[in-house]
């Protein structure tokens, strides 16, 4: 695995310095470029299979539809379904399929494509685990019965074996609720592969050079309005400062997405004031995530303690350059069902040494002890990103100062996971999903071995109540009764010093003045190309 990246990371490193003679165009050149914008990402498009992960989210939106979208509120409309009805109980959901839809590859659109890429969905069921309307419906079929019936060439039902409120938010999803055309599945699924991909959405994919470019141009035979941008060239630039020059020579118009630019970054081309630059409302929290089975952390004392001494203030304003808020909670409160009173952990090194005490930890010189043993705890990173390589830096700088010891562990991104999913670290860097994910799709995933809340929570002894009342909350019918268990919940992780929150973040770009109306999708990980033009 380790000979792979390094290979992968050659490759992309000498095609930086070969680019200026075989790839990046001349300077200007996308100044030049009539009704097309060319844009740069950190990799590859990948694997755009609609219904797996493998790929960019924002290309797979540019090529595929759900029945709903969500606005700009994060509110669902129709899409590919033009209405729906809802059952009392919350068990069915009935979908009337739009009329004069095709996929770009002439296959006409109807309830019959819609069960079929369900059924797909299903086939792979424990692939989409974290989705609590997969297990249901997988659950419904167990049972004996259907659950995606196909009532009229334009009518569909849906059954679930238990009522499920965030249905339609998550059709909403980028993935796994995507469509594609029946003549690109294998064996008549999709969990291995796809031959091809192809959509209804408004752009097609018509060239991809692996780690090079991708070019989307405008689907001819889209059933909704055009978008004004023909044709949109993806730069795989992989480094941050190749970018920037790109972007500052005039070689791409515009650079999206947070993991994409730098605070420092961002300032400078918004205080030169040659390019436009904007930025999202708060979307997602960046924070760290205690592992409560740590033999040094399992004492919610050691993990208030380290509350007190995580000054957010400075990390905002002094790392994040004000980009960012400092975050007192686990979600913002304009997320909903989180707009609930928490105490926040003021910063005290006074109460931190004395929950520290009390958690029998002594003060040996500079450094708490206990047993012999100094409060030394190991935080990983993602060391491809250097945000959170900074954070750390700074965490240790400052809680050293308190007698507290930190051991930074940088890996790149899979080993990061993999070490944070089975439970291996005390500290991690973490972040929420953002909208539309958050709060139903993150907290149910606190239920599952997938991303390491579940593992981080194990040494709770409120684990399985906690888990109950999310899986009660998802359920629920009642919207008071629902806000009730989510504050249960919210509160309990608060209290317990689960995690500790540091900024609420925002997505952002820098682009060139010819293109207009630059906006967010709820998603953080939508680009919204289709309501952009250049001049």
């Amino acid at each position: 695995m380790v000979q792979i990246v390094l290979k992968r990371r050659f490759i992309k490193t000498l095609f930086l310095i070969i680019a200026g003679l075989f790839f990046l165009a001349p300077q200007g050149f996308a100044n030049s470029m009539k009704d097309t914008l060319v844009a740069a990402n950190y990799d590859d498009i990948r694997d755009l299979n609609p219904h797996l992960y493998g790929g960019e989210i924002f290309a797979q939106n540019m090529l595929f539809e759900g029945l709903v979208f969500l606005d700009q509120q994060g509110d669902p409309q129709p899409w590919l379904a033009t209405s729906w009805k809802v059952s009392s109980d919350g068990t069915k959901y009935t979908f009337a399929i739009r009329k004069g839809v095709s996929f770009s590859d002439g296959t006409p659109f109807d309830a019959h494509i819609v069960k079929k890429n369900f059924d797909a969905l299903l086939d792979n069921g424990k692939r989409h685990g974290w989705l609590e309307s997969i297990r249901l419906m997988v659950a419904f079929e167990k049972s004996g019965h259907k659950s995606v019936n196909v009532l009229d060439d334009y009518t569909v039902e849906v059954n679930f074996s238990d009522s499920y409120y965030p249905f339609i938010v998550e059709l909403g999803m980028t993935r796994p609720f995507r469509f594609l055309s029946p003549k690109c599945f294998k064996e008549g699924m999709t969990k291995n592969g796809v031959s091809c991909l192809v959509g209804t959405a408004s752009y097609v994919l018509e060239t991809h050079q692996l780690d090079e470019y991708a070019e989307f141009v405008v689907n001819p035979n889209y059933w909704g309005k055009k978008p004004e941008i023909k044709k949109i060239v993806i730069k795989v630039i992989p480094d941050n400062q190749a970018r920037m020059w790109a972007l500052q020579k005039g070689e791409i118009d515009m650079i999206y997405g947070l993991q994409l630019i730098f605070p420092r970054n961002f300032r400078q081309f918004e205080k030169t004031g040659e390019f436009g630059t904007v930025m999202s409302d708060p979307l997602s929290t960046r924070m760290l995530i205690l592992n409560t089975q740590s033999p040094t952390l399992k004492d919610v004392k050691v993990r208030q303690a380290l509350q007190h001494l995580t000054n957010k203030k400075i990390i905002s304003e002094n790392i994040m350059l004000g980009l960012e808020a400092p975050a007192d909670t686990l979600f913002s409160r304009t997320v909903p069902y989180a707009d609930i009173d928490l105490p926040a952990y003021e910063v005290d090194p006074a109460k931190a040494a004395a929950l520290l005490q009390e958690a029998g930890w002594t003060k040996d010189g500079q450094v708490f002890q206990k047993n012999g043993k100094p409060l030394e705890i190991i935080v990983l990173y993602d060391s491809d990103k250097v945000i959170e390589k900074t954070i750390a830096q700074f965490l240790q700088s400052e809680w050293k100062k308190h007698g507290v010891l930190l051991r930074l562990q940088g890996e790149e991104a899979q080993s990061h996971r993999d070490r944070l999913n089975g439970g291996r670290y005390d500290i991690a860097f973490h972040v929420s999903w953002g909208v539309p994910y958050d709060p139903q799709s993150f907290m149910g995933g606190m239920r599952k071995p997938a991303h390491g809340d579940m593992v981080a929570q194990q040494g709770l002894k409120q684990k399985k109540k906690i888990d109950d009342t999310i899986l009660a909350a998802l359920k629920t019918v009642d919207e008071q009764d629902r806000q009730n268990k989510y504050t249960y919940v919210l509160e309990t992780l608060h209290n317990e010093a689960v995690y500790i929150p540091l900024t609420y973040e925002r997505n952002r770009a820098i682009f060139n003045k010819r293109v207009k109306n630059v906006g967010f999708n709820p998603s953080q990980f939508e680009i919204p190309f289709d309501r952009m033009k250049v001049e």
